[in-house]
């Protein structure tokens, strides 16, 4: 059958790449520090949206009237508009990470995974982290190498990288700039420049930067245009 050739070509393919997995397992573990760090800034994000959940209105209160004395009349607009993007960022890692952990899920079932409903989870759990998700998809691969499964080993390392990790880069991005009127490309320019900046706390920071900063350029604009209309 058509598995049957896979397999047989994937057992080639396993003899050339295993000079190399040594190689995967050093970058494995120069990403350890990376992901380590990413556990440690999502534990501090949890920190700090309790206290902030805890002393939300009066911090908003206090920002609202020191805002008030900036900018005026637009005070309550600003905050909304750094409300309105921090939830969509919310709203955007919680939804890819629940989209990554159901492709994980389709691609455990059909490599014939055991435990595939709590390698999913895990995967959500692991996707809300940056490179959570190959902790999970990597070892699930290397156990069907080892199983000798070589044609499905190649098709979950695929799956994996390309689907799985990958759906990251595009989805995020679409679904925090849902509901808000900031392009697309605003949004992908925060999304990563936030993260390459400040790692996780700037997903966060970075679209959240960049949604006042055009929003200060569009009202300046305006008012340019209004002033020479005049």
């Amino acid at each position: 059958g058509v598995w049957t050739t896979i397999d047989q070509q994937g057992a080639a393919f396993m003899t050339t790449v295993k000079p190399y997995l040594g190689e995967v397992g050093n970058w494995l573990l120069a990403r350890s520090a990376q992901i380590g760090g990413g556990i440690l800034e999502l534990t501090l994000s949890i920190v700090f949206a309790f206290f902030f959940y805890r002393d939300g209105p009066r911090l908003a209160a206090f920002v609202l009237s020191l805002l008030e004395r900036l900018i005026g009349d637009r005070a309550q607009y600003y905050l909304d508009l750094v409300a309105g993007t921090v939830q969509r960022v919310v709203n955007g890692v919680i939804g890819t990470a629940a989209a990554q952990a159901l492709l994980a899920l389709i691609g455990f079932l059909i490599a014939g995974i055991p435990g595939a409903l709590v390698l999913g989870i895990l995967t959500f759990l692991f996707s809300l982290i940056p490179m959570g998700p190959p902790l999970v998809w990597l070892p699930a691969t290397a156990w069907l190498v080892w199983q000798g499964e070589y044609g499905m080993a190649i098709f979950l390392g695929i799956w994996g990288m390309f689907v799985i990790s990958g759906v990251d880069n595009v989805l995020k991005p679409y679904l925090i700039s849902r509901g808000g009127n900031l392009p697309l490309v605003i949004v992908l320019l925060g999304v990563f420049g936030g993260l390459l900046a400040f790692g996780f706390i700037g997903l966060f920071i970075g679209p959240t930067l960049l949604a006042v900063a055009y929003s200060l350029l569009t009202d300046w604009v305006g008012s340019e245009r209004a002033r020479n209309s005049r």
